[in-house]
């Protein structure tokens, strides 16, 4: 059944895809700058490219998970949003204030940005992924605010299930780690460790939550399998998320100067992480082996078991390669870094809301699925962005390997400029591969608008 506020979801759907595209083509700007240094400075120097890159990531992953609660509450509670208006109201807020920051990384050197907009008041800014200006960092509270008092209050209203809950707690976790991002001690080492309160226990904690209920929710649709068997999956995944997501922030703790005992539970539990990983790779093929229905969107179900397995691959695999503190020792801070970094935020996060939105949109524009020949431009999308993907991660892992060698473990260790001359190779192949990431994205967005054939009209 439908619910006339679901449509709210549209334009957050809308802006996130939009600021999706913008963090592909800052990162590909990013990756030229790593083989012809000079390429658009000083117009857009390295630093600004990077800071635009991640903080499209969140924004854009921001947008969607909103959207997907949108959509998703009212179904689940079957009532209608509590206030659209105010959903349509934050929207435009956090959209004006998400612009706004953009064009101030852009337009004014960073150091001026932050006299700007009253750093000298309360100093938040200069830490990475949390270089939002105050007001921007207010106004994410504000939004996150108004938009889990607008869900909280629709599930109150109506039916309570385990994914609108789990994606709630996920939420409000979300919004609560995020104060973690206004305190910014003197001290490195107190800095760095309540640093990782938000940027760990986002992406390794509550984000899961919400990963693990947006997935649900679309197996249920797209399956028909009885809601009990999927729930019941779904609470023993996020209990192995809590529990070993949360005491293996450690294995950020290994080299910050936290005290030792941090490098054996950061170790152990984070060796643990790719479990519920893999619990969710099962789940998904699991739910899709045992549908009791055909649901027409094929690309929808082609995403959500990509998901489970981008995201085992990425988060788990590449992320136990180096959770261990002996092999962390050598590997923290190379590009086995952002090997993992890159296919673990695309496999868990980027796809299960590109999954989302592949389901939603559809529905939001009065059919079940799009057109078959739209949903074959889909599927090559997917193919085109998860193999490069898959590329862009073994280029990095190479560079990472071989980084590793040449800067920290031979006998007379190279500087840290001359082995980046060395891995140019794995640079420009991981250019390459994120250029063919781009043109599957493109036709991600294209597919929507792909008129040929006849859409499936939903009932």
């Amino acid at each position: 059944m439908q619910y006339k506020s679901q449509a709210v979801a549209k334009p957050y759907f809308i802006a996130a895809i939009g600021l999706f595209v913008g963090q592909i083509l800052f990162g590909l700007i990013m990756g030229y700058q790593y083989v012809v240094g000079d390429f658009l400075f000083p117009a857009i120097p390295f630093n600004v490219a990077r800071m635009v890159h991640t903080n499209l990531l969140i924004v854009w992953t921001l947008f969607a998970f909103m959207g997907a609660g949108y959509y998703l509450i009212p179904e689940e509670a079957e009532t209608e949003l509590f206030s659209p208006k105010l959903a349509i109201i934050m929207f435009w807020i956090f959209l004006v204030a998400g612009a706004l920051t953009i064009v101030g990384y852009l337009a004014v050197p960073y150091a001026t940005l932050a006299r700007m907009t009253g750093n000298d008041i309360l100093a938040t800014m200069g830490r990475e992924f949390l270089e939002q200006p105050l007001p921007t960092k207010v106004g994410i509270v504000i939004v996150a605010l108004a938009f889990l008092f607008n869900i909280s209050l629709t599930v109150l209203k109506g039916r309570k299930t385990s994914i609108s809950l789990v994606l709630l707690l996920g939420l409000w976790g979300l919004a609560v780690f995020f104060l973690f991002s206004f305190y910014n001690p003197s001290n490195l080492v107190l800095d760095k460790y309540f640093w990782w309160w938000t940027v760990h226990l986002w992406v390794e904690g509550v984000w899961e939550l919400i990963l693990g209920a947006m997935l649900a929710f679309v197996l249920i649709k797209i399956t028909g399998v009885d809601r009990e068997v999927i729930e019941k999956w779904l609470y023993v995944i996020i209990a192995m998320t809590l529990i070993t997501g949360i005491i293996g922030t450690g294995h950020h703790y290994f080299w910050i100067g936290a005290p030792e005992y941090w490098q054996w539970f950061g170790s152990v539990f984070s060796a643990l992480e790719p479990i519920p990983f893999f619990m969710m790779t099962v789940f998904a093929f699991n739910m899709v082996n045992r549908r009791r229905r055909e649901h027409p969107n094929k690309a929808a179900t082609l995403w959500a078991l990509g998901t489970g397995v981008m995201s085992f691959l990425g988060a788990g695999v590449w992320g136990f390669m180096h959770t261990l503190a002996p092999v962390n020792f050598y590997t923290h801070g190379t590009q086995i870094t952002a090997a993992h970094g890159h296919m673990a935020f695309f496999g868990a996060y980027a796809m299960v809301n590109l999954t989302m939105i592949s389901y939603a949109m559809p529905m939001l524009r009065g059919r079940s699925a799009n057109s078959r020949s739209a949903q074959t431009l889909e599927m090559w999308s997917f193919w085109l962005m998860t193999v490069s993907m898959v590329f862009i991660t073994l280029f990095l892992t190479a560079a990472g390997i071989l980084q590793i060698w040449l800067q920290r473990m031979g006998s007379n260790p190279m500087s840290f400029m001359d082995t980046q001359d060395q891995v140019m190779l794995f640079y420009w192949l991981r250019e390459i591969a994120g250029l063919v990431f781009f043109v599957g994205l493109v036709l991600y967005i294209w597919s929507f608008f792909y008129k040929k054939g006849e859409a499936h009209i939903a009932a």
